[in-house]
């Protein structure tokens, strides 16, 4: 836990830049604004599922109990009939960005921390080594604000492209976390 000691201020000033960088991102550029498309007749279908009052969580739509069910005639009938869906339902009210904003400042937060654990054992301090710590860093962040995406591509079906702006996301705020970390990385 040295490296705490030693690393605090890029640790958390990191964090601090990637959330305002974040921020402006989100809100002056606009390229995500259709990552996620409205369902024809949406009213039509808030009323359908309403009175089934699905409870927040994630769902499959058809789902089976089992693995030897999937092979079914039954399910694969229902698979080709669709919709297949993959739903995330959350609960009911306005939409606040509160916590939403809190948990995405403790997310940079801990990939901060975590670049700063991995570069703390790779990189010597002192003088010069804002490049050293700007690689191990930036890789670091990077795999951490970015690889995981594709998962949800790859077994739930969500767009790739989405994905790969939100990879590019991850890698501007692992270049803003790296700049940090080498601009303050300690000289002794």
């Amino acid at each position: 836990m040295d490296f705490l000691a030693a690393l605090w201020a890029p640790i958390l000033l990191s964090a601090v830049l990637v959330f305002v960088v974040s921020s402006i991102m989100h809100m002056a550029l606009k390229y995500h604004a259709n990552d996620i498309k409205k369902i024809p007749d949406q009213d039509a279908v808030q009323s359908a599922l309403r009175p089934f009052k699905i409870p927040p969580g994630d769902y499959f739509l058809p789902r089976t109990d089992s693995m030897k069910d999937m092979k079914s005639p039954e399910y694969i009938e229902k698979l080709n009939k669709g919709p297949v869906i993959v739903l995330t339902v959350l609960k009911n009210g306005p939409f606040t960005m509160g916590k939403s904003l809190a948990q995405w400042f403790l997310y940079g937060l801990v990939i901060s921390l975590f670049s700063a654990y991995i570069a703390s054992h790779a990189v010597t301090y002192g003088p010069d080594q804002y490049l050293s710590a700007f690689r191990i860093v930036g890789a670091a962040a990077f795999m951490g604000y970015a690889f995981a995406l594709a998962q949800s591509s790859i077994w739930y079906g969500r767009n790739w492209w989405t994905n790969i702006k939100l990879m590019i996301d991850g890698l501007v705020y692992a270049l803003v976390t790296a700049g940090t970390f080498g601009w303050l990385w300690p000289k002794m």
